[in-house]
């Protein structure tokens, strides 16, 4: 059962291991360790556990934070199922989303991408009959792009002294995809504008445009979804709700409300965490999942950081971009609106991805370079039985921090008139894009809320409010430190920064800070 710290639990006087955060990194580290007979505590300094998948609630609806939709899951043999069953011990059920799990929509054209690699090549062939070598070239390099990427983070996970032998023959395969950006991989196998437009349509899902990531971040999440999209049945609150009696029944807890202000390092070792009321925490090994940028700037004593020059390692990654997220609950059914289990992505008429971001970027008041549009009430199956005669839709656009920089000393709720107006700005153009494309759903909205980039620095920690831990670049794959290990004894590192963006990455994190920790092959035993 997770409990609040503030309510005094009865506290161990010493765990396993801590883990700092309960995002999805923090989650599989935690439930991996149980399994291998570990206590394991979980602190979380939000009042609700599961980082970007939670849940939050108002007016008589609720809303998915972060899960809009999983690849991989439907397919009973693909590694991300085995997990999800492993550390929720075959708990957590997933709705397939149908044929079509992504539709781009670029000015007044629709693209579809459908479910199954077949079927995949078939519809962009019709759509782009001249370019069939060129699509299926693509997805062929998609393939050998990911396969390559098992090994990789293999290597972040063994020892020392094993990646000194073998680590170069680990990495090498991978780095010829990772170190090309995803457009000139395209552009060297086509010249068509609209079609890379659509293959790189979902950059959204890991943030960068396609002169900036890593060609192997957007292979990843390509491949994740060739085979379609599911959604948790029961919404996204489902993953904690699963993977809590697997900590439980080891003796472990998840804490809420219980923020750690540092981690106590003694000769160079990690031995307990002080709480922000004081208290101390003790465990054999502490387990950061709050990302690298927050755990090196806030959490790590300030000489143990220059020691190791930790600061300097943060110089070389960038964080990921930031974003706002409008919750729209409306009156009626998904079956009564017609609302689609598709995800739309929708995108100006003209330009390519990178130059309508920079546009955006410059003059806010440019059209968005890429809107998001989930209907998660209509994935779910089990939302009639939870909201009858309600639905859900979640929009998404790219929204920087910068902007909103002069309200970060300001609390949650108590911004200021300025700062709502710009909220307003911005969610009446993002009804806009909404009625657009189904106009039928004006005057069905019954409320409806914003969050910018200052509600995900409230909620997550990050220190910019981004929403995928750090940038995906070429670069980003090449820094060695992006791993479980650090230098400091029994410290470690868990989360999207060691492995990729996203509820997959995160998850598979837990499986290398987990195998780094216990010195076990756990994925034998997936």
């Amino acid at each position: 059962m997770i409990q609040s710290y503030k309510q005094n639990p009865q506290l161990q006087a010493t765990y396993d291991t801590i883990i700092i955060g309960s995002g999805m990194g923090g989650l599989s580290t935690a439930a991996i360790l149980s399994k291998e007979g570990q206590k394991v505590l979980v602190l979380e300094r939000h009042y609700t556990a599961g980082g970007f998948t939670h849940i939050f609630k108002r007016k008589g609806y609720e809303w998915d934070v972060g899960i809009h939709y999983i690849g991989e899951v439907q397919r009973e043999n693909s590694l991300l199922k085995k997990l999800f069953d492993y550390v929720t011990d075959h708990q957590l059920k997933w709705a397939d989303m149908g044929e079509v799990y992504d539709r781009i929509i670029i000015g007044d054209q629709r693209f579809d991408l459908v479910k199954g690699v077949k079927n995949f090549k078939k519809q962009m062939t019709a759509y782009f009959p001249e370019e069939e070598q060129a699509i299926n070239t693509y997805v062929d390099l998609v393939f050998k792009a990911v396969k390559t990427s098992k090994n990789y983070y293999i290597s972040k996970a063994i020892s020392p002294f094993l990646n000194t032998l073998i680590g170069r023959f680990l990495k090498n395969p991978f780095y010829k995809f990772s170190d090309k950006t995803t457009d000139e991989v395209l552009r060297s196998l086509t010249q068509n504008e609209t079609l890379i437009k659509v293959l790189t349509g979902q950059y959204g899902d890991y943030g960068l445009p396609p002169k900036q990531s890593s060609f192997s971040m957007h292979a990843s999440v390509a491949r994740h979804y060739f085979d379609g999209g599911s959604f948790p049945i029961g919404g996204s609150s489902q993953i904690v709700k699963t993977i809590d009696p697997v900590i439980e029944a080891a003796g472990g807890t998840i804490l809420v409300s219980a923020e750690v202000e540092q981690v106590i390092i003694e000769n160079n070792t990690a031995v307990g965490v002080r709480m922000k009321d004081g208290k101390i925490i003790r465990a054999k090994n502490i387990v950061s999942n709050a990302g690298i940028m927050t755990t090196y700037n806030k959490l790590l004593p300030s000489e143990t950081v220059k020691k190791h020059h930790l600061k300097a390692q943060l110089q070389k990654v960038k964080p990921s971009v930031a974003h706002a997220s409008l919750y729209i609950g409306l009156e009626g059914s998904p079956k009564e609106l017609q609302l689609p289990k598709t995800n739309y992505w929708i995108y100006p008429e003209k330009g390519d991805h990178d130059t309508c971001v920079e546009n955006y970027l410059n003059d806010l008041s440019q059209p968005f370079p890429v809107v998001y549009l989930s209907f998660p009430s209509a994935k779910d199956p089990d939302w009639p039985n939870r909201y009858p005669g309600k639905s859900s839709i979640d929009i998404i656009t790219l929204l920087p921090y910068e902007p909103f920089k002069k309200w970060s000393d300001t609390s949650w709720k108590k911004r200021g008139e300025k700062y709502e107006a710009m909220k307003k700005e911005i969610t009446d153009r993002l009804f806009r894009e909404l009625y657009k494309q189904l106009p039928h759903l004006e005057g069905k909205v019954n409320c409806h809320e914003l969050s910018t980039p200052l509600t995900t620095q409230h909620f997550v920690n990050y220190e910019k409010g981004e929403v995928y831990g750090l940038n995906h670049g070429p670069s980003r794959f090449r820094q060695a430190f992006l791993k479980p290990r650090t230098p400091i004894k029994n410290f470690y590192l868990t989360g999207q920064d060691i492995v990729t963006a996203g509820v997959g990455g995160a998850l598979f994190s837990g499986v290398l800070t987990a195998m780094a920790i216990s010195g076990k092959n756990i994925l034998k035993k997936v």
